[in-house]
């Protein structure tokens, strides 16, 4: 199986030590979201590979040697400044902590996220089109893709809407940005795709690939049979199937414009609840919990 460390919450930004503990520990459960009654047991000898996702990858730096497994890591780098992103750190030492693990790891198993994409009055295309291509230069050789998406109406974009103030991305504006970031890539020979879109915007010059796509998962794994995972109930996403073992409404970023949380009432409830010895990311295991194994398939 491919581990998701994680698409649900910043793990690595805020939870590494935690992750690093059961790692070494060999295991780590996780709540069906769902149903939380149900918590599946996770060995790391039935894990093929990981794929780690953060907006903050200084504290990768820290545990990296310690990670024996095949891995992947999607580093989400916007251009937002703190009125979008309230916690996340300096933008600078994230390019600095990316150019370091690519050095250690190679730049075909790093990858940067310029997602999403929003518009208002502040972040306009053309500042996109100019932060972009800065980002471009300054990943020159530390990186071969980016990956771009746009902004979806989530619960949380609604409870900002008027701080975000956003104006509706329609095609032709996705295709003038789609053009100029292809151009931009170009000159740095790095790649730009779409992942999740219905507009792979393929016609402007991207290659039509998926972040975590059967051809890497096959160099990452060896295995070459993979189902399809069902993210976000996103049909547009042909990513194969991971297992996160993220807990919704965690991430201390607080971001206006994140799926994963959407009440900060329950963030700092749940992070009150963190224990960095428990096999779960929040809370313990209560008696009437159900635990399964996972098993790979």
């Amino acid at each position: 199986m491919i581990l998701n460390v994680s698409s649900r919450t910043d793990i690595l930004a805020f939870y590494s030590s935690w992750f690093l503990n059961r790692y070494h520990e060999g295991f780590v459960m996780v709540r069906n979201p769902f149903n939380p009654k149900l918590v599946s047991r996770i060995s790391f000898t039935n894990v093929d590979a990981i794929v780690f996702c953060t907006k903050n990858p200084l504290p990768f730096l820290k545990i990296q040697n310690e990670i024996k497994h095949p891995y992947i890591i999607q580093i989400t780098l916007t251009p937002y400044q703190n009125d979008i992103e309230p916690n996340v750190p300096d933008k600078k030492k994230i390019i600095q902590a990316i150019q370091a693990i690519s050095k250690k790891i190679g730049p075909e198993f790093v990858f940067v996220r310029y997602d999403p994409i929003l518009i208002n009055p502040k972040y306009s295309i053309e500042y996109h089109k100019k932060a972009f291509d800065k980002l471009c230069q300054v990943l020159d050789g530390y990186v071969k893709s980016i990956i771009v998406s746009f902004i979806d109406i989530y619960k949380n974009v609604l409870k900002h809407a008027s701080s975000l103030n956003l104006t509706e991305i329609t095609i032709d504006m996705q295709r003038e940005l789609a053009l100029s970031f292809v151009i931009s890539a170009n000159k740095h020979k790095i790649t730009v795709q779409t992942c999740g879109e219905e507009n792979c915007l393929r016609e402007c010059g991207f290659i039509k690939r998926d972040c975590v796509d059967e051809t890497l998962a096959m160099s990452l794994t060896g295995k070459t049979k993979f189902k399809k995972w069902k993210a976000r109930n996103n049909k547009s996403c042909n990513c194969v199937e991971m297992v996160d073992i993220g807990f919704y409404n965690t991430c201390k970023h607080y971001c206006k414009y994140c799926y994963a949380n959407y009440d900060e009432t329950k963030i700092q409830y749940h992070v009150s609840q963190h224990d960095i010895s428990s096999p779960l990311l929040i809370g313990c295991l209560k008696e009437d919990d159900i635990i399964k194994e996972r098993n790979p398939e």
